[in-house]
């Protein structure tokens, strides 16, 4: 802990942003966009962990985007992130959370009850997921919906639609169920796809997808989601999936049926916000000896698991002093079938140099259990780093 302020200096030194530029002819408008953040992270180590190789610098995005208008009837956007491109080239399990390629979609608004969004992007899926990166105090998202559980992005097609003056949004997709593999090509060999679908209400307004209130609502807000997902990818016998396409924990995608719901709320007013986010896995492997069943039996399983969890979350922007300070409580139980569950506790707070376009943040992790499936090195970490972006 000593040394990380000292670093703050140098953090300075690696950030730059791109500067926006619009270009258009009156019917075709192009904006580029993009930027930089970058932080030095700091571990505590559990007694007998000794490698500190996790102590260091990261240049977390190096971002690039591309948003497009044709008319009133074409939207696209391409976003890249390059450091994210660099570090997963050199990296055997990519990080769900960071792919490299984060949009790449075409959207039609031309008929006239629906939209229509084809392409790879962010499933219409929990909504701390969907909260830009740059919009939040911390440097990464909860356990549960940062991408290690259920992926985050995939290709597919999306059908939307909102009514009474975006109160209530309603989304419908198939997508091809490997989440970022999907990118490298074929299905996995059962051919299957996911199925996801969302319905959020909000009241007395729109409720945009972010986590803090810097407008200092002046009227209560409030929103509620619900969301589920389902495919069924049992596999032929001899074959598997291909590398990674199950994730850190071996939940995104499973050999049989997986179901998943989700719950979230959301409240701001005078510069309070809160949000709480609830998942649950059901996951039905096709093959009795699978170890996501623990060698358990039938009669012991009823031939499924479950797993999931929730996060809370509150905030406060103090407009005056351009400061924005959250506390995060998370838990999550990677399987029923085995006793025990993980908690964490992270408050953070951020600077607004220049709103969120420029942010001094720093994220503070402490680990107040974890369960046996997956134990960690560290007790507590910290990240101190800075963000410099046009949005």
């Amino acid at each position: 802990m000593k040394n990380l302020y000292s670093y703050l200096v140098l953090l300075f030194s690696v950030s730059g942003a791109f500067a926006q530029l619009t270009i258009s002819n009156g019917n075709h408008t192009l904006e580029i966009s993009g930027g930089v953040s970058a932080y030095y992270n700091y571990r505590l180590l559990k007694t007998g962990e000794l490698a500190k190789d996790k102590d260091r610098f990261k240049l977390r995005d190096a971002e690039l985007q591309l948003e497009g208008r044709i008319g009133n009837t074409w939207e696209y956007e391409l976003q890249v992130d390059f450091a994210d491109m660099a570090a997963n080239n050199n990296n055997a399990q990519p990080d769900p959370e960071n792919p490299g390629l984060a949009d790449a979609y075409i959207k039609y608004k031309g008929l006239k009850f629906v939209e229509i969004q084809a392409g790879y992007g962010k499933l219409f899926y929990s909504r701390s997921s969907m909260v830009p990166f740059t919009f939040s105090t911390y440097w990464q998202r909860a356990d549960l919906t940062r991408g290690d559980v259920f992926s985050q992005r995939d290709v597919g097609v999306t059908v939307m639609k909102d009514f009474w003056n975006q109160r209530i949004n309603a989304y419908a997709g198939i997508y091809t169920g490997l989440g970022e593999l999907s990118l490298n090509g074929d299905n996995d060999a059962s051919g299957q796809p996911e199925y996801a679908a969302r319905v959020d209400f909000s009241y007395p307004s729109r409720f945009r997808y972010r986590e803090i209130d810097d407008r200092i609502t002046p009227i209560p807000m409030f929103t509620v989601g619900i969301n589920a997902r389902y495919a069924n990818k049992a596999l032929p016998d001899g074959e598997v999936f291909p590398d990674n396409a199950t994730g850190e924990y071996g939940l995104k995608v499973i050999n049989g049926k997986r179901y998943v719901y989700g719950f979230d709320a959301a409240f701001q007013y005078m510069g309070f916000s809160a949000q709480f986010e609830m998942h649950q896995i059901k996951g039905m492997p096709q093959l009795a000896n699978d170890p996501l069943l623990h060698n358990l039996t039938a009669a012991q399983t009823g031939g499924y698991f479950l797993a999931g969890g929730y996060v809370a979350q509150v905030n406060y922007f103090a407009k005056s002093l351009k400061t924005i300070v959250s506390a995060r409580y998370e838990q999550l139980d990677l399987n029923d079938l085995v006793r025990g569950n993980s908690r964490r506790f992270s408050p953070a707070i951020a600077y607004q140099i220049d709103g969120f376009d420029a942010m001094i943040k720093f994220q503070y992790f402490n680990i107040l259990k974890e369960e046996t499936i997956d134990p960690f090195k560290w007790q507590e970490q910290y990240r101190l780093g800075i963000q410099l972006n046009f949005k």
